[in-house]
């Protein structure tokens, strides 16, 4: 019995690495929450949750969320609070805008039909940017670019992506009675389960252009110059690098090998 309780509760279990995963979840959320507080490094601390979670989905083995987080952080703070302050500017000069027209009427009062518009192709842009700058090195304008791409490249993913945005903050804004509890899951668990839901999405466009990794998630490197492997470039490394499993020979490759060992 207590073997079988022992196998059931350890890190190699299907249970112990579910339970792994949610302990990472809930660390980064805590942590996520707690640099976001100065409001301006908020940016930087999503770009770090994404970071966080896309190793979390890479690797085989158990991560260290404390540590990831604060990599995701520094490597990618500058970028991140510059678009964030853009962001902000942005949404302060339409709300005031959405004001004035408002308070108007005819022409000038339809405008903030612009304005909305607007704003949700700033919101979708940067849903798609944090997590690509999360996952690739560019320039600011680069990764701006390239985050569009992908929110148009899959029109009914962009729909599930902003469904999970839009819906949990509905819910908790309308939903007076239930709010005690809203800030409670938000608190625990809830930003980085958004996060997580969006790149378990976003993962299959950005692997084919992302680095090969380990069981860690760590980047395997060319034994020759040390650069990360890039999909299709696995035939660089030696048979001990692909996880025990020597590459196919063909015949006369085979005999070739059998006549170095002869001595031939």
């Amino acid at each position: 019995m207590h073997e079988l309780i022992q196998g059931l509760i350890s890190n190699e279990s299907l249970f112990g690495r579910i339970m792994t995963r949610i302990g990472t979840v809930i660390a980064a959320n805590i942590m996520f929450i707690l640099f976001s507080m100065p409001v301006v490094t908020a940016g930087a601390a999503f770009v770090a949750l994404h970071h966080t979670m896309f190793k979390m989905l890479r690797s085989k083995d158990a991560i260290n969320p404390f540590k990831q987080f604060w990599k995701g952080f520094t490597s990618n703070f500058k970028q991140a609070t510059i678009a964030w302050l853009i962001a902000l500017v942005l949404i302060v000069m339409g709300y005031f805008n959405v004001r004035i027209c408002q308070q108007a009427d005819g022409f000038i009062g339809s405008l903030r039909y612009g304005v909305y518009a607007m704003g949700l192709i700033l919101f979708i842009g940067l849903i798609y940017l944090f997590p690509t700058m999360a996952a690739f090195s560019d320039t600011l304008p680069n990764l701006f670019r390239n985050s569009l791409y992908w929110a148009l490249k899959k029109p009914f993913k962009l729909m599930v992506i902003l469904f999970f945005h839009f819906f949990p903050m509905f819910l908790t804004y309308t939903d007076r009675h239930f709010l005690p509890l809203y800030a409670f899951l938000w608190t625990m668990f809830g930003f980085a389960a958004i996060v997580l839901l969006t790149d378990v999405l976003l993962l299959p466009e950005f692997e084919p252009h992302l680095p090969l990794v380990d069981e860690c998630g760590d980047f395997i490197l060319d034994p020759e110059t040390g650069k990360p492997l890039m999909p299709g470039e696995e035939y660089k490394l030696d048979p001990e690098d692909l996880a025990g499993e020597a590459p196919e020979m063909s015949e006369e490759e085979i005999l070739e090998e059998m006549r170095k060992l002869d001595g031939f």
